[in-house]
């Protein structure tokens, strides 16, 4: 039989410089730009609020953990579960006509049901000596 490498920790992402994940790296680099961008085209300013807005967002995005998930993972689940609600409740709307069906409806009134007949002890030991003797015993009047 043969045998494979089963691989394990598929959820460790590779590392490629340092403690640095290839993720966590285009987050930066791709922040990094907007920023240099910002710097190279605009004014000082610009430059110092794309670097707090994009700078933070791309260190939490590209570092956090919240229970285990990447914060993005977190994020669009998050939103997700927001935009369902928890509770589905299902109204069904009833036009003029349909009304006016219900309303006009007889009510199905049930049979008086008939009260059952009690069984006798004689009765029960005629049926079961019936059972026992395998249907060699007749009882004398019709069960």
């Amino acid at each position: 039989m043969q045998q494979f490498v089963v691989p394990q920790f598929i959820d460790v992402e590779d590392k490629i410089i340092g403690p640095i994940t290839t993720r966590q790296f285009v987050i930066i680099l791709v922040a990094g730009i907007i920023i240099f961008l910002s710097y190279r085209f605009g004014d000082f300013s610009l430059f110092l609020v794309s670097l707090g807005i994009f700078g933070i967002a791309a260190l939490v995005i590209a570092f956090v953990k919240i229970n285990g998930q990447s914060f993005h993972y977190f994020l669009l689940n998050m939103i997700q579960y927001l935009k369902k609600p928890d509770l589905r409740v299902w109204h069904k709307r009833y036009d003029k006509k349909e009304l006016d069906f219900f309303r006009n409806m007889k009510p199905d009134i049930p049979e008086v049901l008939q009260a059952k007949k009690k069984t006798s002890r004689k009765h029960i030991r005629d049926l079961a000596l019936l059972v026992n003797t395998g249907g060699v015993y007749k009882v004398e009047n019709d069960l």
